[in-house]
């Protein structure tokens, strides 16, 4: 399912949900004026590795031999949040900021603005902590706002469980527009991140940080759960 917009409608304009688009959209069309080398190079640099958290040094030096931005001096702790404004490609992007702006405006409008973009943070950081966890050894970057997104809709899902998601609905071949509870399209949406993560476990050659979007979503409700004391939203 994807969504293209929810029921809910926000009390103002999502100025910290806009400004994160833009910011990633800006990020995204940087890395489209990269030649390939300097692109891997971007993202070796800036991307988030596990092995650079748990091995305490920098990041791993620019493949190629290609000098970069920040080449083999961004801490691991910085690209916890580098990171999450870094993807890789047009659909990579596309998505997670559809799921952002659906999602984002009403998370936004619940916990404020300044409170909001510290959330947002503090999931996509949780979520690259989390897939650093399923697998410390890893010397693969990983990019993408995906965690710090669900922690968003984790967020959603305890503030606004009575919602219902306009979303495309792909039935084999056949595709229709559907209005589907918020608390399904979300419970289907992490049970899928759930079982192809628990697929991935051992496997070699993962390029999906499934681990990530399971830390994120979780970390989102938690968090959510303790600034809001778990209060929803009644929709009509």
């Amino acid at each position: 399912m994807i969504p293209l917009r929810d029921s809910v409608r926000s009390r103002r304009f999502p100025l910290i949900t806009v400004f994160l688009i833009a910011a990633n959209a800006l990020v995204f069309f940087f890395e489209l004026s990269l030649n390939a080398r300097e692109l891997t190079v971007f993202i070796t640099n800036w991307g988030f590795t596990p092995l650079t958290l748990f091995g305490g040094g920098g990041a791993p030096p620019p493949p190629f031999g290609v000098p970069g931005v920040g080449a083999g001096t961004v801490p691991g702790t910085v690209t916890l949040i580098t990171s999450t404004f870094i993807h890789a490609g047009p659909l990579h992007i596309i998505g997670n900021m559809l799921f952002l702006w659906v999602f984002g405006d009403n998370v936004e409008d619940r916990l404020g603005r300044l409170p909001f973009l510290a959330f947002y943070l503090l999931a996509g950081i949780g979520a690259n902590v989390t897939h650093a966890l399923a697998g410390p050894g890893s010397d693969v970057p990983v990019i993408g706002a995906s965690g710090a997104v669900a922690g968003v809709l984790g967020a959603y899902f305890i503030a606004y469980p009575r919602a219902r998601v306009t979303s495309l609905v792909f039935l084999g071949v056949f595709v229709t527009v559907a209005r589907v509870p918020a608390v399904i399209f979300l419970v289907l949406w992490f049970a899928y991140q759930l079982l192809m993560g628990l697929l991935a476990i051992g496997a070699a050659g993962q390029v999906v940080a499934w681990w990530a979007h399971i830390g994120g979503f979780a970390i989102g409700a938690l968090v959510y759960l303790a600034l809001r004391g778990g209060r929803s939203q009644r929709v009509h």
